[in-house]
């Protein structure tokens, strides 16, 4: 029997209201397009975080909402940080800046409401400045929703589970790639490891790969299933404590974001340039400065 139909665009209209019934949860996955080392796909971030996802639900009910491939990328620290990092090979990006980023979030919690979730668990695969953020950002948008709401970063766990002290290898490292392995073996390619002494391009390739593990990978998805679907059934608890409210209208979205968030926007650790300016020519130093949040 194949496994239950949990994505949301997968289904059809019955099957969908059925499963928000019986369990009103709705694991919401976020990453991005952007180099994680020759051996992983461009798009490590968001296939992992839909993967991981999508066992949370199968495992312990819900539903997945369709990924979202676009983030926060190429502004300020992330540029700073693409310089060093990635260096002016083509990167392949599918950036937002933060608050364009920040304001799809709020529009997409506002649909998760409207269709009848009671809990929404947000994952997002790629992590950075915008990860300080988050708390932030749902203390000023969640009393106006009734759909109570959580975010993890990255992985989704702290356990490594390689049995060693070496961590996860940070950024397109060996955990990165792991739990891209587990939940989709077509989009790691260990034959394109480079050599010890390869020179750039490295893209971005973090530490550890030649130590991934299939088996870690699969230990790490089942922790942050885990993890998730632990926040769920707090955010359910939650929701059974405060009052239902009605939906809001695109126009209600944008007054509070007007009045309750934009104000607060340039505090952001995402808006932030810091003192690494990319140099001139570079492919970083055009979207290196940000804009007043004020006038976002």
């Amino acid at each position: 029997m194949p496994p239950r139909q949990v994505q949301w665009e997968r289904m059809f209209p019955d099957e969908l209201e059925a499963a928000i019934s019986e369990t009103p949860i709705c694991y919401m996955p976020y990453g991005l397009c952007e180099p994680h080392g020759a051996l992983n796909a461009l798009g490590l971030d968001a296939v992992r975080a839909h993967g991981t996802c999508v066992a949370t639900a199968r495992e312990y009910g819900g539903i997945v909402a369709p990924p979202h491939y676009w983030n926060c990328h190429e502004v300020g620290l992330y540029a700073s940080w693409g310089e060093e990092v990635i260096g002016n090979e083509r990167p392949w990006l599918t950036a937002l800046p933060p608050w364009m980023f920040f304001k799809v979030i709020f529009y997409h919690l506002r649909a998760i409401e409207a269709a009848g979730f009671k809990a929404a668990v947000i994952l997002s695969g790629h992590s950075g400045p915008h990860g300080r953020d988050f708390p932030m950002f749902l203390d000023l948008i969640q009393p106006h929703l009734s759909v109570q709401a959580s975010v993890f970063m990255g992985l989704g766990t702290e356990e490594s589970r390689f049995g060693d002290s070496d961590g996860t290898g940070g950024h397109a490292g060996r955990g990165e790639t792991s739990m891209l392995w587990a939940v989709a073996p077509d989009c790691v390619d260990l034959s394109r490891l480079p050599d010890a002494d390869a020179q750039r391009p490295l893209y971005a390739l973090g530490g550890h790969n030649d130590k991934a593990s299939l088996r870690a990978g699969q230990q790490m998805v089942r922790d942050a299933a885990r993890n998730l679907s632990q926040s769920a059934e707090e955010l359910l608890a939650r929701h059974s404590a405060g009052p239902d409210t009605k939906p809001l209208t695109f126009a209600q979205v944008e007054t509070i974001w007007a009045d309750v968030v934009r104000p607060k926007l340039n505090d952001f650790a995402s808006m932030q340039t810091g003192d690494r300016e990319p140099p001139a020519g570079s492919i970083w130093q055009g979207n290196w400065s940000i804009p007043d949040g004020s006038t976002l």
